[in-house]
């Protein structure tokens, strides 16, 4: 006699979502992976992956609603739950780790704290073996999140979604931002997870190796709201003389970053010397907590070096981004890994986008709104996006129009951490191909962190590898093709 068929742990059937103002998030959508099974969810960026993720949990952007369909979580539908009883699922039964997991890290705890917060087994040993199991050095314990890498903070992120012992892990792009290496241990350990714990793992993830490797069932969605990015973008109005041939670029000596918390110091930078001439991309690479965004945040004058000087264009440049001169922060613009960062949650994208246009000057007041949906279009995102939240947006969408905040000043160099680590792959190059444009037309110094070593062999013209805070010499990509990281 069969036994009798058991109640998927996820359930949804013909689930749409939308706006009010009628833009669908999510077109309707049915998936049910069974226990102990990996649900991968893939399609381009803006196509509801991360909407249907946080509907599992009833956690919608604000002005989304339920227009058709049903999801169910353990037998319950999550939309008719009582709040105390979608705390709990939320707290026992249910773990979610979002795009961007530093977010959700309280900035003033240890890496160890954040986990016995929230652990049922808070003893030392137990949260040693979870983050040696998610790949977390022992020394990190110690120190706070903003001492670790954008990678570091994803694992230490999903250590606290598994010390709760869930039944079900919702993981939006959890191997984004990760080195080789590591992504094939995350890949190893969330099949791990499902087969041998029986935990049932719906993840997004735009990595076709990622979802090959681990995936059960795979979900494509799909959107008709984002269209393709411009082939030929719009050039950019030049605001001043192109620089001549006497000045070098950005250069950097002896940089040396430490953190230090409770007598445990990280290493962050060491002695570090870097210089990308003007008008180059230069392409920075190695493992995941090697100490790349700290460069870039270092660069850009947010993190303040211990000891080592900065020079761009021949020129002394302050160490701190509030001691150089309102052209100076102009010139030198971040795309930091987590949008979020960037992007104020209380402003709409195009207050965001206006915002550095009037503080430099870049446009005059009458010309703001056709500039801010000039720039809307350069990077690929609709108009009508103008009016939307950051939270109204996918992770991807964030990454986009993060970047049109920054080429929104005019900058002459840009510094972009895994700018492409959250987009699907056309989207991707189609935005290396819009910046490597932007470096032709104004000689744009462009300075480009990545783990992805085909774009970088593609939009750059050399590489340093940075790996235990110390940089390698300048070297052509396909030298180091073959070195791991």
């Amino acid at each position: 006699m069969d036994a009798a068929p058991t109640t998927p742990p996820v359930s949804v059937t013909d689930l749409e979502i939308r706006l009010t103002d009628g833009t669908t998030l999510l077109h309707p959508l049915s998936l049910s992976p069974q226990t102990g099974t990996i649900a991968a969810l893939t399609g381009p960026s803006g196509s509801g992956k991360t909407t249907l993720l946080r509907a599992l949990i009833a956690d919608l952007p604000h002005g989304a609603h339920v227009t058709s369909g049903t999801a169910r979580i353990l037998g319950q539908d999550v939309f008719a739950l009582s709040p105390t009883a979608l705390r709990t699922l939320r707290r026992h039964r249910v773990a979610y780790v979002g795009q961007d997991p530093g977010s959700a890290l309280n900035p003033r705890m240890t890496g160890r704290q954040l986990i016995a917060e929230v652990a049922t087994d808070r003893a030392p040993t137990a949260v040693a073996e979870l983050m040696h199991e998610c790949r977390l050095p022992d020394d990190l314990a110690h120190h706070r999140p903003g001492a670790l890498s954008g990678g570091q903070q994803r694992r230490l992120a999903l250590a606290r979604a598994l010390a709760r012992q869930p039944d079900i892990l919702l993981l939006d792009e959890p191997t984004a931002g990760l080195d080789h290496t590591l992504r094939a241990d995350i890949t190893d350990l969330l099949r791990h997870l499902a087969t041998a714990r029986g935990i049932t793992i719906v993840l997004t993830c735009h990595d076709p190796h990622v979802v090959r490797a681990c995936a059960n069932t795979v979900t494509t969605l799909s959107t008709t709201s984002t269209p393709p990015l411009p082939t030929t973008p719009r050039k950019p109005t030049a605001t001043s003389s192109p620089p001549t041939a006497t000045t070098d670029g950005l250069r950097a000596t002896h940089l040396r970053v430490a953190f230090t918390h409770r007598g445990h110091t990280h290493q962050a930078l060491d002695s570090v010397h870097f210089h990308a001439p003007l008008g180059s991309a230069t392409g920075i690479t190695g493992p995941s907590g090697s100490g790349k965004s700290t460069l870039l945040r270092t660069l850009a004058g947010l993190q303040k070096p211990d000891s080592g000087t900065l020079t761009w264009r021949g020129d002394q440049l302050p160490v701190h981004v509030r001691k150089r001169s309102r052209e100076q922060q102009k010139r030198i613009q971040l795309v930091p890994q987590n949008p979020l960062g960037t992007l104020n949650p209380t402003r709409t994208i195009g207050a965001s986008l206006a915002r550095p246009m009037q503080l430099h000057h870049t446009a005059t007041k009458p010309h703001l709104p056709a500039r801010v949906r000039e720039l809307l279009n350069d990077v690929g995102l609709p108009t009508e996006f103008e009016d939307r939240y950051p939270h109204e947006l996918s992770g991807g969408q964030r990454q986009r129009a993060s970047i049109a905040r920054a080429l929104a000043a005019e900058p002459d160099l840009l510094l972009c951490d895994e700018v492409t680590s959250a987009l699907d792959p056309p989207t991707a190059t189609a935005i290396l191909e819009l910046l490597t444009h932007l470096r032709a037309e104004r000689r744009l110094t462009l300075i480009l962190v990545s783990h992805d070593l085909d774009l970088v062999n593609t939009h750059t013209d050399n590489v340093h590898v940075l790996a235990r805070g110390r940089l390698s010499d300048s070297a052509p990509l396909q030298q180091i093709g073959a070195r791991p990281g």
